[in-house]
């Protein structure tokens, strides 16, 4: 099978190449993945974001799987089933957010793994819990914060093991 080509939607905080990404990349790049990180700076708005990404995946060739962090985790759920993807690996994702609740995307029919800190305090832990409990998903539950960056090496070490996972069906 192809390796996949690996997304990726940072947070309403952050960049396109911060050190989470930067580290998750090198990750999959061993892998044999292609990696693309969208840059959604300058774009507040959460459906901008989704369909920036939506046009970023157009013309894929290569299986896709989606990697977002906070308001990217929403985003890569909203947009993975109309961009085709074959997975979703998210972290701290904002889903059921006070006043953006109706944001939050059905849960995908795909496979979808959710890392989140138990120490976040943006975004609720309990939200990452409830999405899993919808969609069957793995959920992966660390000693970290929102920023989950002192977590990187499980980060990496689940995300590789995520894609090896998709490889395998």
């Amino acid at each position: 099978m192809t390796m996949p080509a690996v997304y990726f939607s940072h947070g309403q905080e952050s960049g396109p190449w911060g050190s989470k990404i930067k580290s998750m990349a090198a990750t999959v790049e061993k892998l044999g993945c292609r990696v693309v990180s969208v840059d959604y700076q300058g774009i507040a708005d959460p459906t901008e974001r989704v369909d920036k990404l939506i046009e970023e995946c157009s013309g894929v060739a290569e299986p896709l799987v989606l990697v977002g962090s906070s308001m990217g985790g929403h985003v890569a759920t909203a947009a993975a089933e109309k961009v085709g993807a074959i997975g979703i690996f998210v972290l701290a994702p904002a889903y059921y957010m006070p006043g953006y609740e109706s944001l939050t995307p059905p849960p995908p029919d795909m496979p979808i793994a959710i890392v989140h800190g138990w120490n976040d305090d943006v975004v609720p832990v309990d939200n990452s819990i409830r999405f899993a409990r919808e969609c069957n998903g793995s959920l992966h539950v660390l000693d970290g914060d929102h920023r989950l960056t002192a977590n990187i090496d499980d980060i990496n070490e689940l995300l590789a093991r995520f894609i090896e996972n998709l490889e395998a069906k």
